[in-house]
């Protein structure tokens, strides 16, 4: 049974993220729209595989295209009116990869989320638009916890410099046509079909092989390791609490665990959990990177009810435990 007048756009349906919250959203029957362009910057096997999840609801649909595409993306729009709310993940992410592509955050997050800003603009009965910001913005930032009211104008990357961008057109649209909008930074996200390309299943892939992991900054780094299951409640809080349409400022949300975990730490909880040991390959910090993050979740736990319920330990086991029925009990899967 469906929820009555509620149908949700997800984009970025196939990635990480917004698969979860998708599953989450079907789970409480609401009618959820997938969208995504399934592109090649990590395993699309792996994209696909975690479509085949959602499209086991009768209340799934999903389009395979490019939020940059004006003409796409308005079919989609006239096919599925009216779409009252939508989760806006999809991106071109990365820090590190922003250095060699720099063409596809811009293609990806800066007109790909004009085309969702205008599109929710001219929608009749819209009710609100997330979409996922990042700690990213606090960039060059020294003074910890990062809080929602410290300004963000030093990008340590174009990744970061997009992202920024994001909270500033959602701020115009906000300003200008009164589009009920809400931003969430979110910190390090991990879990279950989490992507390739995040240090997790980087290190986990590389000391089950008996491979060199390497280790950025000779270790020297900390990051606020979120759960995605606690992100996820975060981010539907969020949902279903849009702003007024008088208000100022529309509003950001710091989305993270609170909680410090130093790399070497966490590579210690890794190789505990898989019983067995890093070969390490200490490195120099790359450009890009920030040395160390820690948010501060106040306001989130205070206007959403937000409230992170995983451990370092809890969630590193259900990544492991997922990552070995995925890959080392299944066959012919690709990371």
């Amino acid at each position: 049974m469906t929820t009555p007048g509620k149908k949700i756009l997800v984009t970025g349906a196939a990635g990480f993220i917004g698969f979860h919250v998708a599953k989450r959203l079907l789970e409480q029957n609401y009618t959820v729209i997938g969208l995504d362009n399934l592109n090649p910057y990590y395993s699309v096997d792996l994209k696909k595989n975690r479509l085949k999840q959602l499209e086991a609801h009768p209340n799934f649909r999903f389009y395979l295209e490019d939020i940059a595409h004006i003409d796409a993306v308005e079919r989609v729009w006239q096919q599925e009116q009216p779409i009252t709310h939508v989760i806006h993940l999809a991106a071109q992410a990365g820090v590190r990869y922003s250095l060699i592509d720099p063409y596809s955050y811009i293609h990806s997050n800066v007109t790909g989320f004009t085309v969702i800003l205008e599109q929710c603009r001219y929608q009749p009965g819209f009710e609100h638009l997330v979409y996922a910001s990042t700690s990213s913005v606090y960039g060059l930032n020294q003074c910890l916890p990062f809080s929602e009211d410290q300004r963000v104008d030093h990008p340590a990357s174009l990744y970061a410099a997009t992202k920024r961008a994001n909270e500033l057109m959602a701020q115009s649209y906000h300003h200008l046509y009164h589009l009920p909008v809400t931003g969430l930074r979110m910190f390090t996200v991990y879990g279950p079909w989490g992507r390739p390309d995040m240090s997790l299943f980087k290190f986990t892939k590389a000391i089950l092989a008996g491979e060199t992991i390497d280790v950025y900054n000779h270790g020297q780094m900390s990051r606020d390791y979120s759960y995605i299951d606690d992100i996820v409640e975060g981010i539907l809080a969020a949902l279903w609490h849009p702003p007024t349409s008088d208000a100022l400022d529309h509003p950001i949300y710091n989305l993270g665990n609170h909680q410090k975990q130093d790399l070497s730490n966490f590579i210690e909880v890794l190789e505990d959990i898989l019983g067995k040991k890093a070969h390490k390959n200490f490195l120099p910090l790359q450009a890009g990177d920030i040395v160390e993050t820690l948010s501060d979740i106040q306001k989130a736990q205070t206007i959403l009810g937000y409230q992170p319920k995983t451990n370092i330990q809890q969630g590193i086991s259900k990544f492991i435990a997922w990552y070995k029925a995925y890959f080392l009990e299944s066959t012919g899967q690709d990371t």
